[in-house]
């Protein structure tokens, strides 16, 4: 029997979800409810790709060596040390006759859900990646399950621009639910007082997403907070924060008086998107009494973040940016037509790579 959840596709330990797996059956045979995808480019999540590249120096042929291990051992892209994987685009090769996904043979698509839980294998040896970028071109198949989630590609975008912002569409999307909410509240109360935002890594590719969704859901005064003055430099010429600041997300102190400092008060709401531990403390500590914090970052401690709300005493409501806001693609595509700040980010970012 086919589970719509991939039940069927978990290898060991038996029982579990193919998240939790530690190895998935990632053979090309479909069952009637699933859909293949001829894998044209991965996209490493920036926690596990920073941690590869960490661990062996920037030197990308053990980074791609190691990927390949993860991926043939695995059957599936999930990094051992972060948990994390990521995303990928491809081409649908074959639809179940059963599948819901509405997908057809042809379609240009990104997956909607993680490389966690995606049985993947690779045939190309990666032979086109050098190990130094998040975005991995490559060629093999990857398989979808009935409660799986995948995007057509917008004709209009290039396929690498799509990918990137795809790979991050849930950020805006709860960070623009949560702001709303927040507004309503103060009109509901008659509370003249602007909404505030703080996102720590407002540059990248979720921060700057969610930087203008916040602004477009009705936030009065945001902050950027960044670790370095060229990131704080492209980040002021995206025009996409009321105010730009410096700070290292690890120093506590240094992050809550950089935000109060910039904001005039703590923030109503704080979006952690940066792809280092240990920001938890500091994103606690510079939001206000009933405000909230969104943790979008792989590399979070979730036990450091609620240990140090109860050692603070912070009244803060925490959230974990689970990757899934229903209409959350289209938000952040348009966003990225909207917005020439934000579309440039990414296209620099991508230049870069």
């Amino acid at each position: 029997m086919t589970s719509p959840v991939g039940l069927h596709r978990v290898v060991e330990p038996a029982g579990v979800l193919p998240q939790a797996a530690w190895r998935l059956d990632a053979r090309p045979e479909i069952a009637a409810n699933e859909v293949r995808i001829r894998v044209e480019r991965l996209n490493l999540d920036a926690a596990s790709f920073r941690q590869l590249s960490e661990k062996h120096g920037g030197d990308g042929e053990k980074v791609r060596a190691e990927v390949l291990d993860i991926v043939s051992t695995r059957g599936k892209m999930q990094n051992p040390v972060t948990g994390s994987g990521g995303m990928l685009i491809g081409t649908v090769e074959e639809a179940g006759r059963r599948s819901p996904l509405g997908l057809r043979v042809g379609d240009r698509v990104a997956t909607l859900v993680s490389l966690t839980l995606t049985p993947l294998t690779i045939l190309d040896g990666l032979a086109r990646w050098d190990g130094r970028s998040e975005q991995v071109p490559c060629d093999g198949y990857a398989i979808l399950f009935a409660r799986s989630i995948a995007a057509v590609l917008p004709a209009d975008l290039h396929p690498e621009l799509s990918l990137a912002v795809l790979d991050v569409c849930g950020a805006p999307a709860l960070t623009a639910r949560v702001v709303a909410e927040h507004v309503a509240r103060r009109e509901r109360a008659g509370d003249p007082r602007p909404v505030t935002v703080a996102v720590i890594g407002g540059a990248g590719k979720s921060g700057s997403l969610s930087l203008a969704a916040a602004r477009r859901a009705g936030a009065g005064r945001t902050v950027g907070v960044v670790p370095v003055a060229a990131e704080r430099d492209a980040l002021e010429r995206a025009g996409l924060a009321s105010g730009v600041a410096l700070a290292d997300a690890r120093d506590p102190v240094a992050l809550s008086t950089t935000v109060t400092t910039v904001l005039g008060t703590p923030a109503d709401v704080t979006v952690v998107c940066v792809d280092v531990p240990g920001c938890e403390h500091g994103a606690v500590l510079a939001t206000a009494d009933g405000g909230t914090v969104i943790f979008f970052s792989m590399a979070t401690s979730f036990a450091a973040a609620a240990l140090g709300a109860e050692g603070l005493a912070a009244d803060v409501t925490m959230l974990v940016g689970n990757g899934y806001v229903p209409g959350h693609a289209e938000l952040a595509l348009e966003l990225l037509r909207a917005e020439p700040g934000v579309r440039g980010l990414f296209e620099s970012r991508l230049a870069a790579d």
